[in-house]
């Protein structure tokens, strides 16, 4: 499927809103696509929408809360390349927005699963495709939410927004991010969040309901710059389209 003038990218959570939206942009840049899905069906119709727009894709079947999903994934896209110039873990859960004083364990643990344990599991299970390749680069997608700067500003809406799965998970994968890129410096790291923080502005996805300001296409500019970055781009950083957001 690749050549070696082709960079390649894997996307989680490619079917849909971020992840279809980054995964049409790199294609047409003439990138080859992994178009990771959990949900095959939905996969197979976002990846035939790309392919009939001229994007050299192939669907990879990717639950990124199973090891056997993500050992799967590895052994199908080795058949198509021997490098992965980029990964993107895009794949994200909202949780159920259960208050602190609520929430409990079980209410928690499946957000991480998805939002912590699954960039985890698929970059550690990518390292070798990674390491290999000439420039490579794994993209966090974040929240504005993972940010303290950010839940602890009263000016930002999400201050207001008492849940605790889905902010804490966002932290906990900025410093995921920052640590691989300390202990790999050979590969770039980075958290891009799809909005606006100084603005106060997001992207309108399913996860939302659709009420973000932004368009998804907008969301993805942080996705791309740093999907793209070239060889003497930084790495540990934390960015939205505007530029860099506090930790």
């Amino acid at each position: 499927m690749t050549g070696s003038e082709q960079t390649a990218v894997l996307v989680t959570g490619g079917n849909k809103g971020l992840g279809l939206e980054a995964a049409r942009r790199l294609g047409k840049m003439g990138w080859a696509v992994f178009l990771g899905s959990r949900d095959e069906e939905r996969g197979r119709i976002a990846a035939e929408t790309l392919a009939d727009d001229g994007v050299n894709v192939v669907l990879v079947p990717l639950d990124v809360t199973s090891d056997e999903s993500v050992a799967d994934a590895v052994r199908l896209v080795r058949k198509h390349t021997d490098r992965l110039d980029v990964l993107i873990n895009n794949a994200g859960a909202p949780g159920k927005g259960v208050p602190p004083a609520d929430a409990v364990v079980a209410d928690v643990h499946p957000v991480f699963d998805t939002n912590v344990y699954g960039p985890i599991r698929v970059t550690q299970a990518f390292l070798p495709l990674l390491q290999v390749a000439e420039n490579p680069r794994v993209v966090m997608v974040s929240s504005a939410g993972g940010s303290f700067a950010v839940v602890t500003d009263p000016a930002q809406p999400i201050s207001k927004m008492h849940e605790l799965a889905y902010s804490s998970s966002k932290a906990a994968l900025n410093m995921i991010t920052v640590r691989y890129a300390q202990a790999l410096p050979q590969i770039k790291f980075n958290v891009a969040t799809p909005g606006e923080v100084a603005n106060h502005k997001f992207a309108a996805t399913d996860m939302n309901h659709h009420t973000g300001a932004l368009t998804v296409a907008e969301g993805t500019d942080s996705i791309i710059r740093l999907a793209t970055l070239a060889a003497d781009g930084p790495t540990a950083t934390f960015v939205d389209r505007l530029g860099p957001v506090a930790w």
